[in-house]
């Protein structure tokens, strides 16, 4: 298998390869956008709630583009050899929470998020480029304790796969091509997904 049709194949395959946790307290975490519609029928097939996580990086004051942290909506995470002032990195943080509650209102409605203390966690996206995003996040889901964190992916370089798999207690991956440069390549439609169709999904469930 060289190529995935679209998200939905690649969706069923993964389901598939999750079938042993069918039946248990888990819950599906899907990076929006495009991990959403991937995540809604992993959910479906092994009867587990279905949610977005969101989180984003901490620019470097001088350097925005250069991650120094990650916030999500209850935790946050630091790397603490750079030197950036607290009063900096307490504003960042403050601004960002607001971004990602308005994005989880828009998605989620009024629903909580659910606990993850105990529960197997299943991160869900349409593939991994260069790792940060999810590698953040997996750090962020280790604060609340849950049972197993497990990664299902379509599609992602080998590099990545051997580095978040090490960090998790299982890691699915359907293609992990050498000549991987980006993960539409991978895919035979590969659309932008939009958030209308992230909140019919969610609503959905």
């Amino acid at each position: 298998m060289h190529m995935i049709r679209n998200r939905e194949e690649g969706a069923l395959l993964l389901a598939n390869r999750l079938e042993k946790y069918k039946g248990q307290d888990g819950v599906v975490l899907a990076i929006p956008r495009g991990g959403v519609p991937i995540g809604a029928i992993i959910a479906k097939s092994l009867g587990m709630p279905l949610e977005v996580i969101l989180s984003k990086k901490i620019g470097h004051p001088s350097n925005p583009e250069f991650a120094i942290g990650s916030v999500s909506l209850d935790s946050m995470q630091i790397n603490e050899q750079i030197n950036v002032p607290q009063a900096y990195i307490q504003a960042e943080t403050e601004r960002i929470r607001k971004l990602l509650r308005e994005k989880y209102k828009l998605f989620m409605g009024n629903r909580a998020p659910q606990p993850l203390k105990d529960r197997i966690v299943i991160l869900v996206d349409d593939g991994i480029a260069t790792g940060n995003t999810l590698i953040a996040t997996i750090n962020l889901v280790k604060k609340q304790q849950p049972k197993k964190i497990v990664v299902a992916v379509p599609v992602a370089p080998p590099s990545a796969v051997e580095h978040i798999g090490a960090m998790v207690d299982d890691m699915i991956c359907l293609l992990a091509p050498p000549d991987f440069y980006a993960v539409g390549q991978f895919y035979q439609e590969f659309y932008q997904v939009s958030d209308e169709e992230v909140i019919d999904l969610l609503q959905n469930q």
